[in-house]
This record gives structure tokens, sequence and C-alpha cells, in this order.
């Protein structure tokens, strides 16, 4: 499985999530987003309705109708409703659970970069774990670090 560790120091979550989410649904694939606070959670909702002018990405919450169905689902716990095959933590908080995803996306910022670091030296040691970590370079694009 792989872990793709995203350390959010110029572009916010609301903008870099919806670009992972548009690449992974464009494939055919399904993510699980998940963020334990609500207020981020709402945050999350309304970016990936509106993160394009010509375009969204459908998606919807744990616990509503359809959740099912939709390619992008958000939630508060590590239950992949929707069926996907991808997780994306999205608060900055490991949960060990994603490890039985076939792909998980880390996102973490300033504030919850000494878990991230747990997480990454942890991993580590994992034998069934492929690791990547992204960083922005001055440009703003995501370019693969050591």
């Amino acid at each position: 499985m792989q872990v793709d560790f995203y350390h959010l120091a110029a572009t916010p979550l609301e903008r870099v999530l919806p670009r992972i989410a548009e690449r992974l649904v464009g494939e055919g694939q399904r993510l699980l987003v998940v963020v334990g606070d609500d207020a981020l959670a709402e945050r999350l909702d309304i970016s990936l309705w509106s993160y394009a002018p010509d375009g969204f990405l459908p998606h919807g919450r744990a616990g509503a109708a359809g959740e099912a169905d939709q390619p992008v689902l958000i939630a508060p716990s590590v239950e992949a409703a929707n069926g996907a095959r991808n997780i994306a933590l999205a608060d900055g908080i490991w949960r060990d659970e994603a490890l039985a995803f076939d792909r998980t996306f880390y996102l973490f910022g300033d504030a919850t970069i000494d878990q991230a670091r747990a997480a990454w030296r942890a991993l580590g040691l994992r034998e069934d774990v492929a690791r990547r970590f992204w960083k922005q370079d001055e440009e703003g694009k995501w370019r693969e670090g050591p």
C-alpha cells in the first residue's frame, strides 16, 4: 500500500483536496475523506462544490441518503460506505485504519507536523508500505521530496 504525505505549507487544504479528488474520480476511482471536525468537513463540502468555476465534484457526507453511490464521501471516521479504496486523512490526524486501503493521502499542516513525523517514522519500519513525501516548490507545484 502507498501513503502520500502532503505538507500543506503554502496552499490550503480546501484547494489541495479537490485536485486529488478530481484526479481519482477522473480515473474512475472513489475517495473517502476523513475529517473529525464538523466545521472543517463543512468547508471541504463547500470547496468540492465550488473549487472550479466550470464544474464540481460529485460527493456527499456520511450518513446522508445515497452515501454508497458517492465517488467522494466525507466522513468523520474510517468507514468507506462508498466502497472507496483510496482515503484522504484531511484533518492532519493519522489513523492506522487507513492502512487497509490501497492508497492513503495524509494531508497535514504545521500544527500537526509532529504527528506526521511520527507516522513517517513508524511507517518506515513496515515493508508493506511505500511512503512518499510531497512539498511545494517556489512556483507552487507539488514535487516529491526526500
